[in-house]
């Protein structure tokens, strides 16, 4: 098989058991998930796993990453309209929030994920939101809009709120009761950044 022919089998692959294992996560947990039946849904075997995603906490680990990427650019959507920096922040902060009452994220990502993968706080992709949001927070402290603070301390604060606030939500006996206060209280801490206007 030509190289570039191996390494296109090689992605699809990958994408089978990601889209498998996303499935099989998202409807019975990581825990009741069977990896039997997780390849023989993507068509592939164990050895697959394997070599793909070492063992099946890599495979979480890979469907994490995959739905943390999906939730930014859900969020950063939800932005686009944001009247400039400050709103745009905060509408992302929401609408990450909101996003644990999706099935899908709450069972894996809010979850399963702290439950089975550590800290979230550590995983990367949390790393490169903590990234977007120091930026934006430099941009406003430049404009004279925040509170004299340190920027990156700020950042992580606003971003561990979010992430907190959301796993509080998930985590709760009925999530849509949690929400607004969550919402609220993200809302009312975040706002204390802001300097007093001139």
């Amino acid at each position: 098989m030509p190289p570039a022919k191996r390494a296109q089998t090689m992605a699809e692959n990958r994408a089978r058991l990601l889209a498998a294992a996303r499935r099989a996560f998202a409807a019975q947990g990581f825990a009741e998930a069977s990896m039997d039946e997780l390849t023989a849904a993507a068509g592939l075997t164990r050895g697959a796993l394997y070599h793909h995603f070492g063992d099946k906490k890599g495979l979480l680990a890979a469907v994490v990453s995959q739905i943390d990427e999906d939730m930014a650019v859900r969020a950063r959507k939800a932005a686009l309209g944001a009247a400039d920096d400050w709103d745009a922040l905060i509408v992302e902060g929401v609408a990450y929030i909101e996003m644990a009452l999706d099935p899908e994220i709450r069972r894996i990502v809010l979850l399963d994920g702290p439950a089975f993968l550590g800290d979230p706080s550590q995983w990367p992709s949390q790393n490169a939101c903590l990234d977007l949001t120091q930026q934006s927070l430099a941009r406003l402290a430049s404009e004279g809009r925040l509170k004299p603070v340190d920027v990156e301390a700020a950042a992580r604060l606003l971003n561990g709120a979010a992430l907190n606030a959301a796993l509080w939500v998930a985590a709760s006996e009925v999530p849509a009761v949690t929400l607004p206060k969550a919402v609220a209280a993200f809302k009312a801490m975040a706002a204390g950044l802001l300097a007093a206007p001139r």
